[in-house]
């Protein structure tokens, strides 16, 4: 048996439940792992207030490191006490104890510890597809970055300036706009008491930027567009403010012929090659010291609901880790 935080029924942060679950045997092609800590992601905001449905009862969490307790049949490469870590796509990771598939496990490298790869894996993956192979920035190409200091913002920041881009970051408080510019941003815009799109045309002497990586969603929508170049990409990875809707192919034609995409690890993730190819990426960054994680807070497992309300309520920094 193990402990996990578990939902029965979608809602707010009231309705994770800390309950005994029961781990299988790993079966063929499985692994049982004992989780040492696991990332806190708004997606799992997303799984547990039903705007991502999933099949019911379900324990939450995607990205969560472990080790390896006892291997079934048919799996190569893993062993028992081998470190490893998950982005999903299977849920699970809010528990004591989980049995899932080895294929969804990456042995971790030698530097990178337990608690760096689960603040970082799904976050420095999501990075790392963004960046190199959605929008595939280039070296001299200035990047708007919304929510700059936050966990995958503050990856993304340390990783574009590692590429040669210029960075202009936003973020809702001084202290937020202080973490941006530590992790490298070039210029950083305080949302609550500057114009996004006024302060981007500003510095870049009216032009706009090529390429938007908007985390953010419906509360950033409009500043993106007013913030774009002709011809420029908004990529709109997540739904922090809640999600874009309503969108008229028309308002892209008006704003300059702009490019979007709603893009998910999961279809650049999508073979194992692909999979190898972008951690093993994120590993050398890791390794190589280019990217520095910043741990802002830990929470008790059994203290996931307070996790949910801190950073949907935006006083979380960093990543956030969730310790069994």
């Amino acid at each position: 048996m193990a402990h996990a935080a578990r939902i029965e029924r979608t809602g707010g942060p009231e309705v994770i439940q800390w309950s005994e679950v029961a781990v299988p045997d790993p079966g063929p092609g499985e692994v049982r792992i004992r989780t040492t800590a696991a990332g806190l992601n708004f997606i799992d905001t997303y799984h547990r207030s039903g705007l991502y449905p999933v099949a019911l009862p379900a324990v939450l969490g995607l990205e969560g490191a472990g080790v390896i307790e006892a291997v079934g049949e048919g799996v190569d490469g893993l062993a028992e006490g081998d470190h490893v870590v998950t982005y999903g796509p299977q849920l699970g990771a809010y528990a004591t104890h989980r049995t899932l598939a080895a294929e969804h496990l990456f042995k971790l490298p030698e530097g990178v510890d337990d608690e760096i790869a689960a603040a970082t894996f799904l976050k420095g993956c999501t990075a790392e597809f963004l960046i190199e192979r959605c929008a595939r920035v280039e070296a001299g190409m200035t990047v708007l970055v919304h929510a700059a200091a936050g966990g995958v913002g503050s990856l993304l920041v340390q990783w574009l300036k590692h590429i040669g881009a210029t960075v202009i970051g936003t973020v809702g408080s001084p202290g937020k706009a202080e973490r941006a510019r530590r992790h490298g941003a070039d210029h950083v815009i305080e949302y609550k008491r500057e114009s996004i799109a006024e302060r981007v045309r500003e510095i870049t002497n009216g032009k706009g930027v090529p390429v938007i990586l908007d985390g953010v969603g419906a509360d950033s929508w409009q500043a993106s567009l007013d913030s774009a170049a002709p011809r420029g990409l908004i990529v709109s990875y997540g739904n922090a403010s809640g999600p874009v809707e309503g969108v008229a192919l028309a308002t892209l034609n008006r704003h300059g012929s702009l490019f979007v995409t709603r893009p998910k690890l999961f279809d650049y993730y999508a073979t194992a090659e692909a999979r190898e190819a972008g951690a093993g990426r994120l590993f050398e960054l890791l390794a190589d010291g280019v990217l520095r994680p910043e741990i802002g807070q830990r929470f008790a497992l059994s203290e996931a609901a307070e996790a949910h309300r801190r950073i949907e309520a935006g006083e979380t920094q960093g990543a956030t880790l969730l310790i069994p």
